[in-house]
Parts: structure tokens; C-alpha cells; sequence
């Protein structure tokens, strides 16, 4: 490492820098639990859509990305870049009915949707379960990778690295609200960009790397730099790219990529001035998510494979660190040690702005389920507005602890990942149809949640001990999401719908459309059939930013020609979605 005076200073200057910012925007977010949670309902699309990107942006992600390229090439990253599908039907067909709901959370709109006790008890059940079991797993894999880069580019140890980064987001997100998190995300998300695309630059010229057209010839990273997984093996291509086009966008919850929208996609959805202006700041995350970011993480990658080729190779450049913890995702924080002083500080503060957006997204998002959906809901409904404030933040106090203790003792950053996705297989298609299908109860998603757990555990935990056939990941979540659908699927029809007064007040002030609800409830439509032309935006959206994800992608590897076709299909398949868009009524 050569980390040195200055770099101290860029990282110490950052501290500084983001504290000042989040205390001059947390003025004013403390009057009301609507201020502190939903930034009074009054910002722009491009400030919130930059602040969801850089919240999805955390420090795992560039660790996430280097592993799938070391391990499975470039096209192992189709098990995130799925999730595009399922972003863009958000942005097109849901971004403007959770607007209009009005609701405080997205775990309140469990009792605008369905009613009685079995709703209560969802609302109930679900704030806890997302607002501190979830929460707190997402936060304990973004708190490992802050430790892992903290170990390898500070020298510090891994609780110094969370109670330093970890303490700053405590008061800047406790005192400010989301207002504060949010203005703190925009300039967090800046450095960020700067500090990998910087990184990127200068590692890609390191003698022992040789530059660009020398890296890719070399035959260690020739061999991971497809797109698509070779279609003539079945054991390549069915779980890297089959899998999460066919089934895993639609199936699973996932943060940042909850089918219908969810968690802090809503939050912000929520924030927005109006329905425009929440559609445009999901349509700005999307878009910028995985068009904008990910090459320079990949290159990063490619570029590790000449340096470390091996578990190895990075065990033996870092001795000093648990046996536990080289994996192949230590990959890119390794690759980062190489910066010169200067460089180095500026990209370590840019992965810890990284690391300060998340978890203050993911503090704010819990506190806000724990204090609206269950303090204020069920136990003090007569609570004060200074009451409900200093609930939050005792409840924000205790998710980074309890994440930051989970980072402490998790090994790798897919592990997480795989038990999150395995964890909501196959409820992700009851969240899509619940908008727009009258059959759907809360009894329903009582029955998928409790199907879900039991898939779950069993795969997990149960399945490998007692069959002599033993299933991949894959294998286990396509089973999972087939058993899980199939449940309650099957249970919208033998269960009673809900009352036909709380389908019709949900239809009336949130007017999803669609062939799902009676006519009555429905109304006076629209001429023609702004349903179908909604989804043929989204069809469009995501075929032109896959066009841009890989038209940059053939230019850096430098062939021109098809970077300039794929541009193309990009630019043509841009302009045929905004003009679906425009007949799906959708700009009015």
C-alpha cells in the first residue's frame, strides 16, 4: 500500500465534507415524521434518481462484480443485470400508482389493498421482517465489504472501519431524515463515479497489466470476456442467463429490484413532487444502474486476473488477513491497494461514500417501517411527532449495530446474495399481479410468505442431507419459485377475495387499469388501451439500455462497428419507447 499524508487528508477532508452537507440538509427535516421519512413529499425526479443510484451503488457491489467476472466471466453478471426487467415495469406500469396511493411506506399499503386482521397482521409482520431481519442482512453484507476495503487500503480493522464511516451516517441520517440522506447520496454518488472511473484509468496502465489491448489478449482474461455464456453448454448457459431472464427477475425480492417496486425504489417514489416526477427519477436509476456503471468495475476485474490469478496470489499479497475472508471479491479492493498516494485517498473515500449512501438509505427505510408500521400502527397510534421522531432514531441506532456485528463475522459477499434471492422466490409474481387482479388477498400473501420461509429453509438447509440428488443454486431457486407460485396461485382461488368495498376504494383512488378488476369498480376508461402501450415502453426501455450496456462494452473491447450498431438499436429502441409511453398517457 502506499497510502500515505495526503490520502489521509482526501478521506478525513470527505468525513468532513459529507457531514456538513448532511447537517445542512437535515434543517427542517425534523418537524414531522413525513419530513424525516419522505423528505416532505417535494423533490425532483433527477435528485432522487441519482440518490437511487447511488444508494444501489454500495461497497459489495464493485466486489460483487469483480467475483462474477474472476469465477464466471463477464456474462455471470446477467444474474444482476436481469433485474432490468423487472426495473422498467416498475418505472412504466407502478411508479405513478404508488405515487397516487399516498401511502407513508410501502408496508401501508398492506392495509389500502386488502383489509381486516389478515392485513393488519401482514403490516405488522412484514415491517419487521424488511424493516430489521432484511434490513440488517443487507446492511451486514454492505458493512463486510467496508471491512474488507478498510483491512486492505486503510490497514485498519474492520470494527474501526464501521464505527468510523458507520458513526458519520448515524448523524447525519439520524438527525436529517431522509432529506439529509438524500442530498448526502447526490454528492456521494459523484465521487464514487470519479473515484472508479479514475481508479479504472490508472490500473488499466500498470506495467504489470499493460494496457487495454494488451489485457485482453492476455489469455486469462480472453476467456471471461463474453457477453453471453457459451449456448452449447447447458451448464453454462441455463444458470447464467436463462435462469435470471426467465425467472429470477420476476420471481424474487430483492433490494433495489422488488417486482412492482418496493423498499427504498418506493421511499423515493414516494418523495417525488408528483406522479412525472417519480416516474422520471425511477427511469433515471434505472438507466444509469446498469448502463452507466458497470464497465469500470468489470476492466477492474479483467485486470485482477493478470495481477492475482488466484485465491493464492491474494493470500499471499495480504497475510494478514482471515483465511475466511480471501475470496475471490477481495479481488477489487486488492487491485485498488496498487493506487499511488493521492489517487488511493480518493478512491478510498469514494468506496466508503459508497458504503455511507447504502446505509444510510438502509437506516432511514427501517426506521421508518419500525416507527409507522408498527410503533404508530399497533402499539402507541397517539403518539406525538417528537415521540415518533425519537423512536426512529433509537431504532436507527440499533440496525447499525446489529448490521454492523453481522459484517463482522460474514465471509463472502454472495452469500448474502444467494440467501436474499432464495429467501423471496417465487412471491415476486404475487407482487407484480396484486396491482391489477381482484383475486389476490392478504391471506394470499400470508400463504406465499409462509411457503417461501419453508422452500427456503428446506433448500437450505435440509435438501443436500437427506436426497441422493443433489441441486445447484439455480436448480434450487427455480424449484423453489415453481413450489412457492404454484401454492398461492392455487390459493386465490379457494380463499375468499377481500371485501368488495376495500377492492373498490383501492380501485377508485389509485386507478391501476388493466383486465384484472370488475367493471363496476373501474370507472369511465380511457379511449383505447394505455395498459398494453405501458408495457410496450418498458419492452423498449429495457432492449435500448441493454443496446447501451453493450454497445459501450464492443467499444472498449474495440470493435467499432457493432459498438456502433448496438448504439443504434439503443437510440431507435429509446424513441419507440417514448413514444409508447406517450400513447400509454403517461407524460400527461
Amino acid at each position: 500500500m502506499n497510502i500515505g499524508f495526503w490520502d489521509w487528508v482526501i478521506i478525513a477532508g470527505y468525513f468532513v465534507f459529507t457531514l456538513v452537507v448532511g447537517l445542512w440538509a437535515s434543517r427542517g427535516a425534523g418537524k414531522s415524521a413525513q419530513s424525516y421519512f419522505l423528505a416532505g413529499g417535494n423533490m425532483p425526479w433527477w435528485l432522487l434518481g441519482v440518490s437511487m443510484v447511488a444508494t444501489t451503488f454500495s461497497t459489495d457491489t464493485p466486489n460483487l462484480v469483480a467475483g462474477l467476472v474472476r469465477e464466471k466471466g463477464v456474462a455471470g453478471n446477467w444474474v444482476w443485470w436481469s433485474f432490468l426487467l423487472t426495473g422498467m415495469l416498475t418505472v412504466f406500469l407502478y411508479a405513478r400508482l404508488w405515487k397516487r396511493s399516498e401511502v407513508m411506506t410501502d408496508i401501508s399499503f398492506y392495509e389500502l389493498r386488502y383489509g381486516g386482521a389478515a392485513a393488519a397482521f401482514l403490516r405488522a409482520f412484514r415491517a419487521v421482517y424488511l424493516g430489521l431481519v432484511f434490513n440488517v442482512l443487507v446492511m451486514g453484507a454492505v458493512s463486510l465489504a467496508a471491512v474488507k476495503l478498510g483491512s486492505i487500503l486503510l490497514g485498519w480493522p474492520g470494527w474501526l472501519t464501521l464505527l468510523t464511516a458507520g458513526g458519520i451516517t448515524l448523524i447525519y441520517s439520524g438527525l436529517g431524515g431522509l432529506k439529509a440522506v438524500i442530498w448526502t447520496d447526490f454528492v456521494q454518488f459523484v465521487l464514487a463515479m470519479v473515484g472508479s472511473i479514475s481508479a479504472c484509468i490508472y490500473l488499466m496502465n500498470l506495467d504489470s497489466v499493460g494496457g487495454m489491448q494488451t489485457l485482453l489478449n492476455n489469455p486469462l482474461v480472453s476467456s471471461k470476456m463474453d457477453f453471453f455464456p457459451d449456448f452449447n453448454e447447458p451448464g453454462s448457459w441455463i444458470p447464467l442467463l436463462f435462469v435470471p431472464l426467465a425467472v429470477q427477475w420476476w420471481s424474487s425480492y430483492y433490494p433495489g429490484a422488488e417486482p412492482g417496486g418496493g423498499g427504498y425504489i418506493v421511499q423515493r417514489m414516494l418523495s417525488a413532487k408528483n406522479e412525472k416526477h417519480a416516474l422520471g427519477a425511477t427511469l433515471l436509476f434505472n438507466v444509469a444502474h446498469y448502463a452507466l456503471r458497470p464497465w469500470p468495475w468489470i476492466l477492474v476485474a479483467f485486470a485482477s486476473l493478470v495481477v492475482f490469478p488466484d485465491l493464492g496470489s491474494l493470500q499471499r499479497a495480504f497475510p494478514n488477513l482471515p483465511t475466511h475472508q480471501i475470496q475471490h471479491d477481495m479481488a477489487y479492493p486488492a487491485m485498488l491497494s496498487l493506487l499511488p498516494s493521492g489517487l488511493l485517498g480518493l478512491v478510498a473515500a469514494s468506496l466508503l461514500a459508497a458504503y455511507m449512501s447504502t446505509m444510510s438509505t438502509q437506516l432511514n427505510l427501517g426506521a421508518s417501517y419500525l416507527v409507522n408500521d408498527v410503533w404508530v400502527r399497533f402499539i402507541k397510534p397517539n403518539s406525538s411527532e417528537k415521540q415518533q421522531l425519537s423512536v426512529g432514531r433509537w431504532v436507527t441506532f440499533l440496525s447499525l449495530v446489529l448490521g454492523s456485528m453481522l459484517g463482522l463475522v460474514l465471509q463472502d459477499a454472495s452469500q448474502a446474495f444467494d440467501l436474499l434471492l432464495l429467501l423471496g422466490s417465487g412471491t415476486g409474481g404475487l407482487f407484480l399481479l396484486r396491482w391489477f387482479w381482484w383475486r389476490i388477498s392478504a391471506k394470499t400473501e400470508l400463504i406465499a410468505m409462509a411457503a417461501s420461509l419453508v422452500v427456503a429453509i428446506y433448500f437450505t438447509f435440509i435438501h443436500d442431507s437427506i436426497c441422493p440428488w443433489l441441486l445447484e443454486s439455480h436448480q434450487k431457486l427455480i424449484f423453489g419459485t415453481l413450489i412457492t407460485t404454484l401454492i398461492w396461485l392455487g390459493s386465490c382461488f379457494v380463499l375468499a377475495p377481500e371485501d368488495e368495498m376495500v377492492l373498490n376504494n383501492f380501485v377508485q383512488k389509485v386507478k391501476p387499469g388493466g383486465p384484472g378488476w370488475k367493471t363496476e369498480w373501474m370507472g369511465a376508461e380511457p379511449q383505447g388501451n394505455p395498459f398494453l402501450f405501458q408495457f410496450l415502453a418498458a419492452l423498449f426501455a429495457i432492449l435500448s439500455v441493454y443496446g447501451m450496456l453493450l454497445s459501450t462494452g464492443t467499444m472498449l473491447y474495440g470493435h467499432r462497428l457493432e459498438a456502433i450498431l448496438l448504439a443504434a438499436f439503443a437510440i431507435v429502441s429509446g424513441g419507440l419507447c417514448f413514444r409508447m409511453a406517450k400513447r400509454g398517457k403517461l407524460w400527461q
